[in-house]
């Protein structure tokens, strides 16, 4: 018995680890959904949602019975198969890259003492991600870019024009912007020394004060890379593949209920994914400077020392907040920017920001070289 535990242990761990991560997010992902119709009624001079619970808190699980309860609707002519797989292929894209990301410091604790069994021995330190990967970014990266998968089979599967013509969208958008994206992120990789997430954020640790985090240094990297998400994420103002007053829907004009409902959260999901990239790559993740030399100064080392639980709450709650500034960010474009034309939207990818993107790349081999020096 005590055998099969110790064997099992590790496998459990990581469920654990997966369920609070998925759960997390989804929260997260509901709530947003809630804060953009509240955020957007401040905006356009109307209350918002109100009526579901108070201030509207409960209006998220109103509108997942409603999807529930909807209508399934499949048009006749559609391909069955992708039609009904493409939804999925979406949600999935978008969840994948959670199990890479460092949600806060290592917490130092003995397990041995807690845990029965022997379970713990050896182990003092819980990381606060699912998985560390020496290529996280490309992990992330590639996932993200078989999003646009699902929306492209959503498009032509559904075998509507209006459908097939958000699909072609999407897919020409992807290759425009995914080239940006991955050259605003060589600057980062270039300054690091490494691809994994965990290490970026702690050679934002290690840097000297004034690039402490790397915005700083980046900050061409992290314009062209926040313009980047929006149009990965198909947000305004960069929602062709949607774009209301042309397409109807685009890509999900022919979906309903639940697979409506699946493409919904997988984009705020994706959202939740850049913000946390940018957060990561730029505004040193979960790290708060100066919180460690706070805790020596005021004798609180034993409460929010670096490797105790406070310090990985408190680091937690800001890696967070920041996450939110992000996702307020999203919302308040929404409410400010009209949309592109299809033509202003490539052309701006390819003639002005993938050359500045590149021109940040070969500042920054430049920057590196010196430093090295």
């Amino acid at each position: 018995m005590e055998e099969a535990l110790k064997t099992a242990f590790p496998f459990i761990a990581i469920s654990i680890g997966i369920l609070l991560v998925f759960g997390g997010v989804m929260m997260i992902v509901a709530y947003t959904v809630l804060a953009e119709r509240k955020v957007l009624g401040w905006i356009q001079g109307r209350i918002g949602p109100n009526r579901v619970g108070p201030w509207g808190l409960l209006q998220p699980f109103a509108d997942l019975f409603k999807f529930i309860f909807k209508e399934d609707l499949v048009p006749d002519k559609s391909t069955k198969f992708v039609y009904y797989l493409a939804p999925i292929v979406a949600l999935t894209a978008a969840f994948m890259p959670m199990i890479v990301y460092p949600f806060g410091p290592p917490i130092n604790v003995d397990l041995a003492a807690w845990l029965p069994y022997g379970l713990g021995e050896g182990i003092t330190q819980i990381p606060l991600r699912v998985a560390d990967l020496d290529v996280g970014i490309l992990y992330v990266l590639a996932i993200t870019s078989v999003g646009v998968y699902g929306i492209a089979l959503a498009g032509w599967s559904s075998n509507s024009k209006y459908s097939l013509m958000g699909g072609l969208r999407s897919s020409a958008q992807m290759i425009s912007y995914e080239l940006a994206m991955g050259a605003s992120v060589i600057g980062v990789v270039l300054l690091a020394g490494t691809l994994s997430l965990g290490g970026i954020i702690e050679a934002q640790i290690q840097a000297p004060w004034w690039s402490r985090w790397f915005i700083v240094p980046q900050f061409v990297g992290f314009i062209v890379f926040l313009i980047a998400a929006f149009a990965e994420t198909n947000r305004v103002p960069f929602d062709l593949p949607e774009a209301e007053t042309e397409l109807v829907a685009g890509f999900h004009t022919e979906y309903s209920a639940l697979k409506f409902a699946l493409f919904f959260m997988a984009e705020y999901v994706n959202m939740f994914t850049v913000s946390v990239m940018c957060v990561t790559l730029f505004l040193g993740g979960w790290y708060i400077p100066g919180l460690d030399w706070l805790a020596r100064q005021t004798d609180l080392v034993w409460l929010f020392g670096a490797g105790t639980v406070g310090y990985a709450l408190v680091s937690h709650v800001g890696f967070l907040l920041k996450i939110f500034a992000f996702l307020f960010l999203y919302i308040w474009v929404r409410g400010t920017l009209p949309r592109f034309r299809f033509d202003q939207l490539m052309n701006f990818g390819w003639k002005f920001l993938l050359p500045v993107a590149l021109g940040n790349v070969i500042l920054t081999v430049i920057l590196v070289f010196i430093l090295n020096r």
